[in-house]
């Protein structure tokens, strides 16, 4: 196992790949700038942070959008860019943006919502992973959002909350990352949930800690903050907004709802 002594660098200011130019601007709360020419690309329509006028916004159709939609309770489209210009990306944490460059038949697995932007001739599909959600507040799990390269590069931004460090595993080497803590991983890294029960006292009664484990080969980024993020005011995710406001027991709740 190769873990780092320093977080994911970053100094990328001005690059060129897939098609297009981008820039990365800022340190506490980075902007990702794109140059659009001829690549369109795709994004949460809530991370769009300004345009020039020229550039137009589409609807970019995903494959069983509408199941996620159903499932989680909230509304999830992803937008595309129309034609020529500058368009400017950032997500509302602390952190790093990491650009992922994907050669043709490379593929990413990504954390939902920290998911920045991406080239769009990426194939964007999504699993749905159950979890602790499920028995709290009538919660659906989490997705792990995946990125393959199938029609040439292709380039996918990734919002990490604070700092992101990315640890590679050899084959049959396992990682337990806290249920928030992790960001994107290889493919070929396998993933899965444990709990270990905890006796806190006579009348305090039983408490879990979970946390996912990830089986190499292959790399895993672990970011050091997670934030839950409030996508809606209805549904699952309203549910987890209303046990974040809840004071102290609403922040031992929300806790206990990651992954």
């Amino acid at each position: 196992m190769r873990i780092p002594d320093a977080p994911i660098k970053v100094d990328i200011t001005d690059e060129t790949f897939a098609g297009v130019t981008y820039h990365l601007r800022g340190s506490l709360v980075p902007e990702l700038q794109i140059e659009l020419s001829g690549q369109a690309v795709m994004f949460e329509h809530h991370t769009l942070l300004w345009k020039e006028h020229q550039v137009g916004i589409g609807l970019h159709t995903l494959p069983s959008g509408l199941k996620r939609k159903f499932i989680a309770g909230m509304d999830f489209f992803i937008t595309k860019t129309e034609g020529s210009g500058r368009i400017a990306f950032s997500r509302d944490w602390p952190g790093q943006c990491i650009p992922i460059h994907l050669a043709g038949g490379q593929e990413i697995n990504v954390r939902e919502h920290h998911f920045l932007a991406a080239t769009d001739n990426v194939h964007y599909t999504f699993e749905r992973v159950k979890g602790l959600r499920n028995m709290f507040m009538g919660g659906t799990g989490f997705w792990i959002d995946k990125f393959q390269a199938k029609s040439g590069d292709a380039i996918v931004w990734i919002s990490g909350q604070g700092n992101v460090f990315e640890i590679e595993l050899d084959a049959g080497e396992e990682l337990d990352v806290e249920a928030g803590g992790w960001l994107y991983k290889d493919p070929s890294v396998t993933l899965s949930s444990h709990s270990l029960g905890l006796k806190t006292g006579l009348f305090a009664g039983d408490h879990k800690l979970t946390w996912n484990r990830f089986t190499g080969p292959g790399k895993v980024a672990v970011q050091t903050m997670y934030v839950e993020p409030f996508e809606s005011e209805t549904g699952a995710g309203a549910g987890v907004k209303d046990a974040a406001a809840g004071g102290v027991a609403g922040a031992v709740i929300s806790g206990l709802l990651r992954g």
